[in-house]
């Protein structure tokens, strides 16, 4: 059983619905000990790094999200959602996230790019044989965003995008802790075979 995390900012519907779509069968809570039921988990997410976080810490997931990731247990991040996975941001002022991967999240350069970043931008892997990316060719997925991940550590990097000649991160991954800048449920074929993969997984943490 697939949970997905409500705190009140997150694209709930379409990723229901691509579940289902994928013969899994899903439920949506905000309450920590009913998401503890779940094999693996889902961090949508729409809007503020700054007020996702709040919403988080309003209803202890944060606490819970940490917890569950620490153990091995599977997560997946989409959109504010993979954001929410690192150390921090700047938008809306300096915010503290997860903390589950390393890097900050920041605004796009002002002239350099069309901001936001709305629209079908193509993949490249980095880390082909990663599980996420099994039978997923180097196509184009949806992007909807005006920040993005400066990671740390290029080992996290599963995938980028080029944006006006910066490169994106756009799937990353650190042992059982997943995300996706992109919307996959929004995605076609190549962004549903990626969470086709993620609920598909055996077991907990990988090392890819």
């Amino acid at each position: 059983m697939i949970g997905i995390i409500d705190y009140g900012m997150g694209n709930l519907h379409s990723v229901t619905k691509a579940l289902e779509r994928l013969g899994h069968s899903s439920f949506l809570s905000e309450d920590p000990h009913e998401l503890e039921k779940a094999t693996k988990l889902i961090l949508p997410g729409v809007g503020s790094f700054k007020d996702g976080m709040i919403e988080l810490e309003k209803r202890q997931l944060d606490v819970f999200i940490k917890e569950w990731a620490c153990k091995g247990n599977p997560l997946l991040g989409i959109c504010l959602g993979m954001q929410l996975l690192f150390e921090k941001s700047e938008e809306n002022g300096l915010s503290t996230g997860l903390n589950l991967l390393p890097g900050h999240v920041t605004r796009f350069r002002e002239g350099a790019h069309k901001i936001p970043h709305m629209g079908w931008n193509r993949l490249k892997f980095n880390k082909a044989a990663h599980p996420i990316l099994h039978d997923v060719p180097e196509g184009y997925v949806y992007f909807v965003h005006s920040y993005f991940v400066n990671a740390k550590e290029r080992d996290v990097l599963v995938a980028t995008t080029d944006y006006g000649g910066e490169q994106v991160p756009a799937v990353v991954a650190k042992k059982s802790v997943w995300g996706t800048q992109f919307h996959p449920e929004k995605s076609s074929e190549v962004g549903m075979r990626m969470l086709r993969n993620y609920v598909n997984q055996k077991g907990g943490a990988t090392n890819e």
